[in-house]
């Protein structure tokens, strides 16, 4: 009979848990995102670019890197966004040989559509905890991103 040696596993990762648990966060919410994009006939890279472009005019590199797009991907997705007339390139206000993505007036109000209907489909989620403990979330979830970009 082989001999028994003791366990050398280590306690489990006491971040495991929550890990997991924004892990299922990002896949619920991505697919409400997906859904929603796709029902306005926007891939999920472009509901990304325009929730980026809502607050800022990114240069076009900057909002490659962003989405972690390739340059040639980045201009095809601004390309078909122009085309939709949901963005604009412009010159950049300080470096003219620069270009940077704003949107339109009809990207705004895409955008602001979506943003309502995502508030529609995200909200039952947060319906079972009360005002303070949705602040607490909202504030150490912006903890935990504070500083990130993608």
């Amino acid at each position: 009979m082989a001999r028994k040696h003791p366990s050398t596993r280590q306690p489990p990762d006491p971040r495991e848990g929550l890990v997991d648990t924004l892990v299922t966060a990002s896949f619920v919410v991505m697919a409400v995102i997906s859904r929603l994009g796709a029902a306005h006939d926007l891939s999920l890279s472009m509901v990304r670019m325009l929730g980026i472009l809502r607050d800022r005019r990114p240069r076009m590199t900057e909002l490659a890197d962003y989405l972690g797009l390739e340059k040639q991907t980045m201009s095809g997705l601004v390309a078909r966004a122009e085309k939709r007339g949901l963005v604009a390139r412009v010159p950049n206000e300080d470096d003219a040989r620069a270009t940077d993505v704003v949107l339109t007036d009809e990207g705004a109000r895409l955008l602001r559509q979506l943003r309502a209907e995502g508030r529609a489909a995200l909200g039952p989620l947060v319906e079972n905890l009360d005002a303070s403990e949705q602040q607490l979330a909202r504030d150490l979830l912006q903890r935990l991103f504070r500083g990130r970009r993608d």
